[in-house]
């Protein structure tokens, strides 16, 4: 199998593993032999190189032949972030999902789009804070919409990064709810965006 065939996704396979991302890959194998397409020696062959694996290149060529694409497996459709009296951190080559749910009490949460891969043209956030700050650190192409956003005993600081004639590259959308919180939009000051190649 080769790593180039795996690269339909859309994601740079270069980009460093996770625990879920491993996991998905094992699910994805053991649903395989399940359905007659692996033999158990393979499975085990493949099981033990997906918990190995550093990078999404390495996992996507153990599904390439399997109908599941790497982009599936690799990517997310649904992301949480659930956290008390904490700091929670997306960045450093966060893959964006298309839907991201934020339930936050008393603690920052922050989303670096600086060097984020974008696979979708909109995210959807869902929001639940109670006290504490909500951080997006944007870059020209992003667009973030806060209209649908509930404040109750809140406030809203949003510092566009778009310039004249930038296209966008990523709409966020925030829906949901603050109360005695604060959602502050700014450019990040370096950096730069990573736009998921196309199929």
């Amino acid at each position: 199998m080769s790593a180039e065939l795996s690269r339909s996704g859309g994601v740079p396979l270069d980009l460093r593993a996770s625990h879920a991302d491993r996991d998905r890959v094992v699910e994805v194998l053991r649903v395989a032999a399940g359905d007659g397409r692996l033999t158990a020696e393979e499975l085990d062959e493949r099981v033990e190189a997906a918990l190995t694996a550093r990078t999404l290149g390495e996992l996507a060529v153990l599904t390439v032949d399997l109908p599941e694409s790497a982009s599936e497996v690799a990517g997310k459709d649904v992301d949480r972030i659930e956290q008390r009296g904490a700091s929670a951190r997306r960045g450093d080559g966060w893959v964006v999902p298309r839907r991201l749910e934020i339930d936050s009490e008393w603690g920052e949460v922050t989303l670096d789009f600086t060097d984020a891969v974008i696979a979708h043209d909109t995210l959807h956030i869902e929001v639940d804070l109670r006290g504490g700050a909500l951080k997006l650190l944007t870059r020209p192409g992003v667009v973030v919409d806060t209209d649908c956003l509930v404040l109750k005993y809140g406030g809203v600081k949003n510092r566009s990064a778009a310039g004249p004639g930038v296209p966008v590259e990523l709409r966020v959308e925030i829906h949901g709810r603050m109360n005695f919180g604060q959602l502050v939009v700014r450019p990040q000051r370096r950096g730069f965006l990573r736009r998921a190649p196309k199929p």
